[in-house]
């Protein structure tokens, strides 16, 4: 007898697993993570065969389209291996295997990736300016992160970009970026600060609405709304100008909530049914019990009951505590 597929109270199927491998991540993006983050301990985290048995689950009750996530997901220690296992279920119940990376490690895993079934990734990119990227990463790695942008459009694999709008970082430089994008025949997409987990700086001063960025780029190019899906929160535009789309998700200015189709697992096995909840139900006590398969989908189905309606973000007042107080490389990204 199959199972029945994963219907949350609102009649919402949820065909969409971000599924997180580790909350570790090679860059200190101060929007993201404080400097001195610290990390889960290894036995916390689900082994690669927990989280290829825990997809496995999630597809046979109607999962089409699973993006690996983190932390930065290419940092795990043979983490080709669970793109490999998930690859092959291709065309047998998953439609789509994908991921999102900062990039620094693509120029070493591209091949792989495209070997495995990755079509399209998303690469999270806020600046292509080197002292930009270094004051918000806390890293000097633009140059591997673009070394790895070159080798995964070799390997034939698909880039959207993700740009997340800041205030003062990157406000100016977003044509130029957009531009640059389209120019390589990727789509860049725009984000709006998320306020999730405690940093050393206040959200409230980087947060830019991106009704005002729209307004910005509307003042130098025709925006042309277009019907496009990804399965993902984003809606999309054409430029004239260019021929390239780009993409706005507003978490704050705009809830997109009423088609999510969607659910996170953090890399400890912990279900969070909405971004802008705290609610969770523990997979890895089901996954690591006596009977793993009808715990686990007990779990799922408890889960589709406390999926909430909508997120609530709200961007906190300077020197107030943010909406939620997790990070976001703990959730998954």
């Amino acid at each position: 007898m199959s199972l029945n597929s994963l219907r949350d109270a609102f009649g919402r199927e949820i065909t969409y697993l971000r599924l997180s491998v580790t909350d570790r991540c090679d860059l200190r993006c101060a929007y993201c993570m404080a400097e001195e983050m610290r990390f889960l301990p290894k036995r916390e985290v689900l082994t690669l065969e927990e989280l290829e048995r825990l997809a496995g689950a999630f597809i046979e009750r109607g999962v089409k389209k699973i993006r690996i996530t983190g932390g930065e997901p290419l940092v795990r220690r043979d983490v080709m291996t669970l793109f490999g296992k998930l690859g092959s279920r291709l065309g047998r119940g998953l439609d789509e295997l994908t991921l999102t990376t900062n990039g620094t490690q693509l120029a070493r895993h591209a091949k792989d990736l495209k070997a495995a079934g990755v079509e399209r990734i998303n690469i999270s990119l806020d600046t292509l300016d080197d002292e930009k990227f270094r004051k918000l990463t806390r890293r000097n790695a633009l140059s591997q992160v673009l070394a790895g942008i070159e080798a995964a459009q070799e390997a034939g694999l698909k880039i959207k970009i993700n740009t997340v709008a800041l205030k003062d970082l990157n406000r100016a430089e977003l044509p130029s970026m957009i531009e640059w994008a389209h120019g390589r025949g990727m789509e860049l997409t725009l984000i709006e600060i998320m306020p999730l987990g405690e940093i050393e700086e206040d959200r409230f001063d980087q947060y830019l609405p991106l009704s005002e960025a729209m307004s910005d780029l509307e003042t130098r190019w025709t925006l042309e709304g277009i019907d496009k899906r990804t399965g993902g929160p984003a809606r999309y535009m054409r430029v004239a100008e260019t021929g390239g789309v780009i993409g706005f998700i507003t978490p704050l200015t705009n809830n997109f909530c009423a088609g999510c189709n969607r659910v996170r697992v953090t890399c400890t096995g912990q279900i969070y049914m909405c971004l802008g909840h705290s609610d969770r139900l523990d997979l890895r006590a089901a996954l690591r019990g006596d009977n793993p398969h009808e715990a686990l989908n007990a779990a799922l189905d408890q889960a589709m009951l406390k999926k909430p309606e909508r997120h609530h973000f709200e961007i906190a007042e300077p020197g107030t505590a943010p909406a939620l107080d997790r990070h976001m490389s703990v959730t998954g990204g």
